[in-house]
C-alpha cells in the first residue's frame, strides 16, 4: 500500500453557498464519521495570491486528507462526505499524490511518509507549511507582498494558491511546478525570494514549518490545470 495525500479545491458563488463553505471550515463533515484509512485531516481556507496571502478568498475553500492507500483515497473521493462539499460549487478539482520527501512538521507531526521515488522528467507539486508566531506577525506579513508578486508571470509555475487553516498565523501554499529544477530555480534564484528564506532562518518567524514535495497520479476537475 502506498499512502496517498488529497488535496481538494472548491469554488462557490452566491453568498449562501460560500457562507456554507465557511461553516465547514469549522465543523467538516468529513470529521464527523470515521473513515477507515484517513491518517490526517486539515480543512483549508483560500488567499487570494499566489502564496501565503493576508487577504482570503471566500469563493474558494477545500481540505487536505492523507490516506493509507490509493484505493481509499479513491473510494473516499464518491463518499457522501465529499458530495456535500461539491454539490454546491460551480467547479472543483481532486489532486491525488504520492509524497517524495517531507521535512518539518504541521500540528506536532509530518503527516507524509515518502510513498514514490522522485521521477525528475515529472512536474512536481510542493506544499510549504508554517505557524508564524504571534509577536512576528506584523514583521513577516511586511514581507510577504514581494515575494508572492515575484511567482507573478514565473513560466515553470503551473499553478499556485494560498491555503490555511487559520487567518494570520497558519498558512500554506500548495504549488504545481513543470520540474523539480523550476521549483528549485525559483526558491534559490529568485532574489526575493532567497531573501525571505535567509530572513526567515535570522529571525525564526516560525513555531512551527513544514516542506514537502510530491508527484501527482492522479486528477479530477478544473480548478487546476491538469497534467496528466
Amino acid at each position: 500500500m502506498a499512502q496517498t495525500t488529497l488535496i481538494s479545491f472548491f469554488k462557490y458563488s452566491g453568498v449562501k453557498n460560500k457562507w456554507e463553505a465557511l461553516a465547514r471550515m469549522g465543523r467538516p463533515p468529513i470529521l464527523e464519521k470515521k473513515i477507515s484509512g484517513l491518517s490526517f485531516f486539515k480543512p483549508l481556507g483560500t488567499g487570494s495570491g499566489n502564496g501565503f496571502s493576508i487577504k482570503p478568498d471566500f469563493s474558494t475553500f477545500g481540505f487536505l486528507a492523507v490516506f493509507n492507500s490509493e484505493e481509499i483515497a479513491k473510494e473516499f473521493l464518491e463518499s457522501e462526505s465529499v458530495k456535500q462539499y461539491s454539490n454546491s460549487s460551480t467547479s472543483f478539482s481532486h489532486v491525488l499524490m504520492h509524497t517524495i520527501k517531507s521535512h518539518g512538521e504541521w500540528s506536532k507531526q509530518n503527516p507524509f511518509e515518502a510513498s514514490t521515488n522522485f521521477d525528475k522528467t515529472k512536474p512536481i507539486a510542493v506544499i510549504t507549511r508554517a505557524t508564524i508566531k504571534l509577536k512576528l506577525a506584523y514583521q513577516f506579513w511586511k514581507n510577504v507582498p514581494s515575494v508572492s508578486k515575484s511567482m507573478d508571470n514565473y513560466k515553470d509555475l503551473i499553478f499556485s494558491k494560498g491555503i490555511g487553516e487559520f487567518p494570520l498565523l497558519m498558512q500554506a501554499t500548495f504549488s504545481l511546478w513543470a520540474s523539480s529544477e523550476a521549483m528549485m530555480n525559483y526558491a534559490y534564484q529568485n532574489p526575493k525570494h532567497s531573501e525571505m528564506v535567509k530572513k526567515t532562518k535570522e529571525l525564526k518567524w516560525y513555531s512551527e514549518e513544514l516542506f514537502a514535495r510530491f508527484q501527482i497520479f492522479h486528477q479530477v476537475g478544473d480548478l487546476v490545470p491538469n497534467i496528466m
